[in-house]
């Protein structure tokens, strides 16, 4: 008996696990506001415009506050000047904003406040590097999505923001895909911000650098910011022009060239592989540039690449320079149609020009190129005299006009002789 009642009693320690679990779950969605109100009071005593006092504070608020945890919240006091609830308005309205936030900066927008301003966040996140990662992910995303909720101003100061963060490489350009959303598209409101945020990049980086970040964030087809009824190139060229983006405009179209250039080149060398007659293959060409035209120089090269590619070269080299002679004459009627004026002519000289310097198996042979395509009305004795005195390539240029230098004086005599008969 005395055993049995040494035997320890029932516990309720399951009971009270639970009850502790229901009461941390029902704190967590405070949590956030207390975050913020810690985060609050280390900028209290700071000034708005004291960037590197702020930026200090921030950095030490980050050894005693769980960033990583509150990272949204973090970045939307950053930012949005608040806690955010779904649907983009304030999770308490009666909270005061932040006295330090993106949306708080001048009005109107000023560029050169607004560096400052991000350069506070660029510090933090260089110091914090694992914040780089929910800022690109959730919290720049989230602002994009709900960024039809805030003033224009708001609006603007956010858009310059986010393209210096993306010219900074501090966040990616794939949260623009926010930008896409159909309630955002409609009344240009994503072509708007997505104006303003090109404009900041370009401030600070090149056309090229900004294509790259682009290109990395997936963001692969512009015309998904415009309005269903406005997808057009022209219009989206337009728009970029008036606004004063014209190397955004002139990137696109190059862009939009390169996927029509290759296009001709694949249509070409399938027509090729068929043994299509050459006179439809010079229709299909025509009409295909109908429907979605080239310019001539950029055409006369899709013209050339197909071509030439199709050539089945021979292993021996001194054979390659009468192979390439004869193919190019045979096929000289499917580039003549499309040889219309001195601009164009020229074009394909100098698309000889490079395709010779950078295939060394014709290097030999291009002035006999060049007579072979004079001689079969492709380019003019004027084409070929231009493009020696101003108009060749920087590729091979001194050894290729001394190669040309007999043809070119030859043309020039005839020229002259039929001066005198006139």
């Amino acid at each position: 008996m005395s055993q049995q009642s040494a035997a320890p009693k029932p516990s309720l320690q399951g009971v009270r696990i639970r009850a502790r679990k229901g009461a941390v779950k029902a704190h967590a969605k405070h949590e956030p506001a207390v975050f913020r109100d810690q985060l609050y009071k280390h900028l209290e005593t700071v000034p708005a415009d004291d960037f590197d006092g702020l930026t200090n504070k921030l950095v030490q608020a980050g050894s005693t506050l769980e960033f990583l945890k509150y990272a949204d919240a973090l970045f939307e006091i950053l930012l949005a000047g608040g806690l955010l609830q779904p649907g983009g308005s304030y999770v308490e309205e009666e909270v005061p904003p932040a006295a330090f936030s993106i949306v708080a900066a001048k009005e109107p927008a000023d560029f050169a406040d607004l560096k400052l301003h991000v350069e506070v966040v660029n510090k933090l996140v260089r110091r914090y590097k694992y914040l780089q990662r929910p800022l690109e992910e959730s919290s720049l995303p989230t602002i994009l999505q709900y960024i039809n909720r805030w003033t224009e101003p708001q609006r603007e100061k956010l858009a310059i923001a986010i393209g210096l963060l993306i010219s900074q490489g501090l966040a990616s350009a794939s949260c623009l895909q926010s930008l896409t959303k159909d309630h955002l598209v409609k009344n240009d409101l994503s072509v708007t911000v997505i104006t303003l945020i090109f404009r900041a990049c370009l401030a600070e980086q090149s056309i090229d650098h900004l294509a790259g970040a682009l290109k990395r964030g997936g963001i692969r087809d512009l015309l998904a910011f415009f309005p269903p009824n406005r997808r057009e190139d022209r219009v989206l060229e337009e728009h970029f022009r008036r606004a004063g983006l014209p190397q955004v405009a002139d990137w696109w179209t190059k862009r939009q060239f390169a996927s029509l250039k290759d296009g001709v080149i694949k249509a070409l060398q399938e027509m090729l592989q068929r043994d299509l007659p050459h006179r439809e293959i010079v229709a299909a060409i025509k009409s295909r540039q109908e429907e979605q035209p080239l310019p001539e120089t950029e055409l006369i090269q899709c013209i050339w690449q197909g071509l030439i590619s199709s050539i089945e070269w021979s292993a021996r080299q001194d054979q390659n320079e009468a192979l390439a002679l004869r193919e190019i004459s045979g096929f000289a009627d499917i580039i003549e149609p499309f040889c219309n004026g001195a601009k164009t002519e020229v074009a394909l000289i100098n698309t000889v020009q490079v395709y010779s310097y950078e295939d060394t198996r014709i290097i030999k042979a291009f002035p006999q190129v060049l007579k072979v395509l004079y001689n079969k009305d492709c380019i003019s004795d004027q084409a070929i005299i231009y493009w020696h005195q101003k108009g060749a390539k920087a590729q091979g240029k001194q050894h290729f006009l001394q190669a040309t230098q007999p043809l070119v004086k030859f043309l020039q005599e005839q020229e002259e002789e039929s001066g005198d008969e006139e």
